[in-house]
């Protein structure tokens, strides 16, 4: 990972996931994902900075947006968040807590969160501390830095959160995971933001250590472009923004899947897919009867994978 300002590429993709969700928490309706403590673990000045860059940055988004909306700064943020930063964060979120809700009513009693970033689950649900155990897996540096966040916005670390260093580039070991109190029993994993990120080989070996050791019926939820990536423009060249910025950071996006690939890799690892979401099917889920800019991301699905018996 590249480090800049003394924060890595990927720390700095956390950050603006927070700051689309805490955005969105205090100024959209009707709410997708209402992340209230997103705000508390982002500072005024990063605050006023991404705001400022964003805004600054309209050109590159769209010279036509630039020149409609010139002088007008709050609309200008408005239209980038909801076009570009937000949608995709907002309702993969909004997807897979509704999954994890409902493995909880079913009996579950641990989540493990992979590239966790600013993920606030366990301080948005403080009352399932005595019921789920809470595993965040993440590279040490974003662990630090989060850490340091809720130290100030002090938010006290509940005994039901473990924080897992780890490299997902890196062979998978659930040593680190075993040794903070992950049991063989039911697990429930999400992966949202990350398979982009992974060569299709370090994904495929990543599900199958996951699932390796754990029993039939724990389930996965996470999002992936489909194989359009890099060929897709999207609503006002919004993918090929998402590419070029990746590509730029120093973290590029490498792996798109067709769905046919996506189920291979599921099936080697013993997985059935139990609901996939296609851009359609989330925007008729999350983003109808909207009058805001607010809309699915194209090429990015979300997907809901068990374990089999």
């Amino acid at each position: 990972m590249k480090e800049r300002n003394g924060m890595s590429q990927g720390n700095l993709t956390a950050l603006l996931s927070a700051f689309g969700r805490a955005y969105h928490s205090q100024n959209d309706s009707p709410k997708i994902f209402d992340d209230a403590v997103a705000n508390d673990l982002i500072t005024e000045k990063e605050s006023a900075e991404i705001k400022k860059n964003l805004i600054q940055g309209i050109h590159f988004f769209s010279k036509e947006r630039a020149q409609a909306l010139q002088n007008r700064p709050d609309d200008i943020l408005k239209w980038i968040t909801q076009v570009q930063l937000s949608p995709t964060p907002l309702a993969r979120a909004a997807y897979c807590e509704t999954v994890l809700i409902n493995e909880l009513k079913l009996g579950l009693r641990q989540y493990v969160i992979l590239g966790a970033g600013f993920d606030t689950f366990c301080f948005r649900y403080p009352d399932l501390s005595e019921n789920l155990e809470i595993f965040e897996v993440d590279h040490p540096s974003m662990q630090t830095l989060k850490k340091e966040r809720l130290a100030k916005a002090q938010l006290k670390i509940p005994n039901n959160l473990h924080f897992i260093p780890m490299d997902f580039t890196q062979p998978f070991s659930d040593k680190e995971l075993i040794k903070q109190g992950l049991k063989n029993e039911k697990t429930f994993y999400s992966l949202l933001g990350v398979s982009y990120y992974l060569t299709k080989d370090e994904m495929k070996g990543l599900l199958q250590h996951l699932f390796a050791n754990i029993p039939a019926g724990s389930s996965i939820v996470f999002d992936y472009a489909d194989e359009q990536l890099f060929r897709e423009k999207g609503l006002s060249n919004r993918v090929e923004n998402m590419v070029k910025m990746a590509a730029a950071s120093g973290e590029p996006m490498k792996s798109c899947f067709t769905y046919a690939e996506i189920e291979k890799i599921l099936e080697d690892a013993g997985l059935l897919v139990y609901e996939h979401l296609s851009p359609a099917a989330i925007n008729d889920r999350f983003f109808h009867n909207r009058s805001d800019y607010l809309t699915a991301f194209e090429t990015v699905h979300y997907l809901h994978a068990v374990k089999k018996y």
